[in-house]
């Protein structure tokens, strides 16, 4: 996802200035997850009294939202850091913030000389406190300052620049997989409780928004932590905010397959405000692989999760995401992946070189893979799924789409259906269209990710009831 700066919206301000406020520019890497921390940093900022800015060179304070997933995610946060500080004003301040600041806080401060403040995760409650002190800013605000303060429980964020917006119901995971350090990074699961989601998926819509994209990292297990006695679970939550007025679509990423029960089929194949789009976290597809990962399935259970998903919603949109490359992978185990591919002919999937991360049970792991051979192997079955996204995609022509126009590119407007995720998948360029509008459209062409289509007629009646 391309970093992205945050324009900082207006909500009533307790805030009394005696000087002009410090502006505040932020830059996000990574997940949407990051993204909606950002929106949300910047929100909780203006209610303080700061301003924005829209670009690095021109504020006062500039800050970047860092991700620390993968080694390639580091080192594009590092190269992000010393960049905004080539570039920022000199008397400008700069702020670390995010996934690296949290796993690596210490280490941050000792080796980047230029950054003024290293602020975690579990430390955005301060960021108000932390930018007051660095700027040396001292305005009277009234009420109490709530250090302690979860932003993942404000439903305040800035103006949406797209007519679809990311909403986290959870932090955390409880997953223990092998090769990945969320959970040593965000920690164990913590559930929204369905109400706060709601009120900001309502101010969401109530800014122009009409399609929400739900995220967590372990999403269809929402709830879970809350406790027996509100029995929340995440066909609950989706039934209690799909009926929010003017909101048009909800979307679901990253479904942990063990997760994915019949309930929760059964509302994505009935409900028509939810997008009948299943983004599967599979990993692999060799069952010994999968094992020594922590994680479950093998090819059969896959296939059999799919079978069932088409069966009761056979338009279902697919995707997945695995990682090559994983300590011990064989070629029979990278042929396997490959015929898999072929078998669950799925609309989308992303490959990823497994990275080893310090704390993780994999990092220690024999069998280590060549860089040039992960390389090599996720080159191949990149080529394999590439073909089956461009058939796939083929087969959309003479069809008909509900299409969300997002934006204006080079003076055409492109927007998504129900089957294309937002910065993930391939995007419909249309002959006509504003952003925001839902238009009926039908598809006259297939480039490879992308698609073309001619807008048969607006959906004047606002209902929105209609999915495809």
């Amino acid at each position: 996802m391309r970093p992205r700066p945050l324009r900082l919206h207006r909500v009533t301000s307790k805030t009394v200035t005696s000087k002009t406020a410090p502006s505040v520019h932020i830059t996000t890497l990574g997940c949407s997850k990051n993204q909606v921390d950002s929106d949300k940093v910047s929100a909780l900022l203006d209610g303080a009294g700061y301003r924005s800015a829209e670009h690095a060179e021109e504020a006062d304070v500039v800050m970047v939202n860092t991700c620390a997933f993968i080694e390639a995610a580091r080192a594009e946060s590092v190269e992000t850091i010393l960049e905004v500080e080539s570039v920022k004003a000199d008397n400008a301040r700069l702020v670390v913030m995010g996934c690296m600041a949290q796993r690596y806080g210490t280490e941050l401060e000792e080796a980047l000389e230029g950054v003024d403040a290293v602020v975690g995760l579990d430390r955005y409650g301060e960021l108000v406190g932390v930018l007051d002190s660095i700027t040396e800013w001292s305005p009277i605000r009234l009420g109490p300052r709530r250090s302690t303060m979860d932003i993942l429980d404000l439903s305040h964020r800035p103006t949406p620049a797209f007519p679809y917006a990311y909403v986290k119901v959870a932090e955390g995971c409880d997953k223990t997989c092998a090769f990945c350090a969320i959970p040593l990074i965000r920690g164990a699961q913590r559930s929204r409780r369905p109400l706060s989601i709601r009120q900001e998926i309502d101010q969401l819509v109530r800014a122009g928004v009409s399609e929400v994209v739900l995220v967590a990292q372990d999403l269809a297990a929402y709830g879970r932590d809350i406790g027996v006695e509100t029995r929340e679970t995440i066909v609950d939550l989706l039934r209690f905010v799909s009926d929010v007025e003017g909101l048009r679509r909800i979307r679901l990423l990253y479904l942990y397959p063990t997760e994915i029960r019949p309930a929760l089929i059964a509302e994505m194949a009935k409900n028509p405000v939810l997008a009948p789009y299943f983004d599967l976290s599979l990993q692999h597809a060799a069952r010994s692989l999968l094992r020594s990962m922590r994680r479950p399935g093998s090819t059969p259970s896959h296939l059999s999760l799919i079978g069932r998903i088409r069966d009761s919603a056979p338009e279902a949109a697919l995707r997945s995401s695995f990682v090559v490359g994983y300590p011990g992978e064989t070629d029979d185990d990278v042929g396997e992946l490959s015929d898999f591919l072929r078998a669950a002919d799925l609309d989308w999937a992303g490959f990823f070189p497994y990275s080893p991360e310090s704390g993780t049970a994999a990092v220690g792991l024999p069998g280590r893979i060549a860089p040039d051979e992960v390389a090599d192997r996720v080159r191949e079955l990149t080529r394999v799924q590439d073909r089956i996204t461009a058939r796939r995609n083929a087969e959309q022509v003479g069809k008909r789409h509900m299409v969300l126009v997002d934006q204006v590119e080079d003076e055409v407007p492109v927007g998504r259906s129900y089957r294309e995720a937002p910065d993930i998948d391939g995007m419909i360029c249309l002959d006509e269209g504003v952003p925001g509008e839902w238009l009926e459209a039908e598809i006259t062409g297939s480039y490879e990710t992308d698609l073309t289509a001619r807008v048969c007629r607006p959906n004047g009646n606002g209902s929105g009831r209609s999915r495809m």
